[in-house]
């Protein structure tokens, strides 16, 4: 789909990916371009804990390797669905269609990684996932943000075609938490957020049973259990080398040491908390 028919890159792409057979998780084969029915082609796409997205099989996952256009960008996550195409499904869960073009995508954690917080200008703040700027962005709810002490990360809803959870990504998330207010003898978790001039209870919209039942649902399609991070408590599809977006709080399986303490010391406290 993606980079357009015909152009240098394109075909360079082709040659280079066309003779390479991949084996990716859990056994499953595949071929970057592969033609299962005439017209249409496969392509193999993975998205990491800081919302960068790779092809699937790339040996080095990094800022020079990932994908930055955002035209690019916009294009695959505005098409992002659940994979109910009968192909791939346990191990790549969504599936971005370009006309006759598949485009499977497993994920670190999510699919939605929120990069950028908008809230310049007189729109209300909006959040960013996927380096698509004000085109991939939902409406921020900062009541909602839901911090996982048993993974470290912090969450927020995203648009329900593409999981209806995102992750917020670590440099963010150290941002949003110069927010968080405890309640006196809850040190773990926060119970408000300050933004705006205003103290907002966390309703945790975002429940941990939602990820939960999530995640439940794609062990079942799957026949069996996915891969489990180290903290045998975490409710989520991590990978087996955990990568926490708030301070590697696996490392402290489960310490009651309040957030920030866990997350650092910020230097900053970000305006709109004031």
């Amino acid at each position: 789909m993606w980079p357009p028919r015909g152009s240098p890159r394109a075909l360079a792409l082709a040659r280079l990916l066309g003779v390479r057979p991949c084996s990716g998780s859990r056994g499953v084969s595949y071929r970057q371009g592969q033609s299962p029915e005439p017209g249409t082609r496969e392509y193999f796409y993975f998205v990491d804990h800081q919302g960068q997205l790779f092809l699937d099989d790339s040996k080095m996952k990094n800022f020079i390797t990932c994908y930055k256009d955002p035209q690019f960008l916009v294009a695959f996550f505005s098409r992002l669905r659940p994979n109910r195409s009968g192909r791939y499904e346990a191990v790549f869960p969504f599936l971005s269609l370009c006309g006759r073009e598949r485009n499977f995508l497993r994920c670190e954690d999510r699919p939605v990684v929120f990069t950028h917080l908008l809230a310049a200008g007189p729109r209300p703040p909006r959040l960013s996932y996927c380096g698509g700027g004000e085109a991939l962005a939902v409406p921020f709810e900062p009541a909602r943000l839901l911090p996982l002490a048993a993974n470290g990360r912090l969450y927020h809803p995203a648009p329900e075609r593409a999981g209806g959870v995102g992750l917020v990504r670590s440099a963010l998330a150290f941002e949003l938490s110069a927010c968080f207010e405890y309640a006196p003898g809850a040190p773990a978790l926060p119970s408000h957020v300050r933004w705006q001039g205003r103290r907002l209870a966390l309703t945790m919209g975002v429940s941990r049973t939602d990820l939960r039942s999530r995640r439940q649902a794609r062990v079942a399609r799957a026949g069996g259990a996915g891969p489990e991070c180290a903290c045998a408590r975490c409710p989520l599809p991590l990978p087996r080398r955990c990568s926490t977006g708030l301070g590697s709080l696996h490392a402290l399986r489960g310490s009651r040491a309040p957030l920030e303490r866990q997350m650092g010391a910020l230097t900053t406290t970000p305006e709109s908390c004031a």
